[in-house]
């Protein structure tokens, strides 16, 4: 298989015909072997009986149907583990992404990337609700990753099949793939793409995701700064502690013993840093022992891209065909 096309839906009914055939339109010219895989994530609308009309019509389409609404990143991680293509593109399902960008990404990935990034450089979104959280979220991500996409949260991406199915998905992570593949070295690319505002239904996101993204972004950091050496980077933090632990226990013995002044909540203090030192150390022993027989996936991703090797893992975003701006 070439090329696995894999779309979260939740209540898309209405945008379920017209997606099948805005895909299928983008992709037969290419002549390659290709999959649409949608994924229904517990939607309570007609789009489960739809999908399955299309898939009894058209065997390049599989349905995936999970029990309930997990979310759009286990929703896509379902769709992954089931791709079977070397190529794997993600978009969304309110076609706001438009397929016809689909081959532009795909071209990238021939030309050498492990990861295609979709720029929407004209967003159709609400300033307020939805395009300002962006662009801080985006930036937040860039200088706390290192990893500076303009666009973390554009659904329309690209991935070498045996790239993103070494990288963990859950919870809100789908937009922090970039960063984690970064660790490995992967090449990635920003590409501009088109973005077209929601014709039918309603958007299923708003500022209440804001907290689980600043949330996720301290657990992305953690793991690019812990990914190699764990052990090192919790020592690193429990040493200061130590010595403010040290030197408080020392500083109540001597104003105890030797000034005669009542320093136990001194003391307490020093004994609870302590205490925060043993747990450091703890979490980076057994942080260690995760990474040595825990998920081999992350620890094959380094060996997966061990043949591309770019001085910088992120080029400037190449414009559409005809306008295409040279890469940096």
């Amino acid at each position: 298989m070439d090329l696995s096309v894999i779309v979260p839906l939740f209540n898309e009914e209405e945008n379920v015909f017209p997606l099948y055939r805005s895909i299928v339109a983008a992709l037969d010219p290419l002549a390659v072997d290709y999959e649409l895989i949608l994924v229904d994530d517990g939607s309570s609308d007609a789009t489960v009986a739809r999908a399955r009309q299309l898939a009894e019509q058209d065997k390049r389409l599989r349905l995936i149907i999970l029990r309930r609404n997990y979310g759009q990143t286990p929703a896509m991680a379902a769709g992954i583990d089931h791709a079977s293509g070397q190529i794997l593109v993600t978009m969304d399902g309110d076609l706001q992404n438009d397929p016809a960008d689909i081959p532009i990404l795909v071209e990238q990935i021939h030309a050498g990337y492990d990861i295609v990034v979709g720029w929407r450089h004209e967003r159709q979104d609400k300033l307020i609700t939805r395009r300002i959280p962006s662009l801080i979220a985006n930036w937040l991500i860039g200088k706390v990753t290192g990893v500076p996409i303009r666009d973390n949260g554009c659904s329309l991406k690209a991935y070498r099949g045996d790239v993103i199915k070494e990288v963990p998905l859950y919870s809100e992570m789908h937009r922090f793939i970039p960063a984690m593949a970064s660790i490995a070295g992967a090449r990635i690319v920003e590409v501009r793409v088109r973005h077209h505002p929601r014709r039918f239904g309603s958007s299923k996101y708003g500022l209440t995701r804001i907290y689980k993204v600043l949330i996720d972004l301290l657990a992305i950091e953690t793991l690019i700064v812990s990914a190699q050496r764990p052990m090192t980077f919790f020592g690193t933090l429990a040493a200061p502690i130590l010595l403010l632990a040290i030197a408080s226990i020392g500083s109540s013995i001597y104003l105890t013993g030797v000034a005669d002044i009542n320093a136990l909540p001194l003391g307490g203090m020093g004994v609870l840093l302590g205490a925060l030192v043993f747990f450091l150390v703890l979490s980076g022993a057994l942080a260690e022992l995760l990474l040595r027989i825990g998920d081999p996936g992350p620890r094959r991703l380094p060996i997966i891209t061990a043949h591309q090797n770019l001085p910088q893992p992120v080029l400037e975003p190449q414009a559409h065909s005809g306008e295409r701006e040279t890469d940096a």
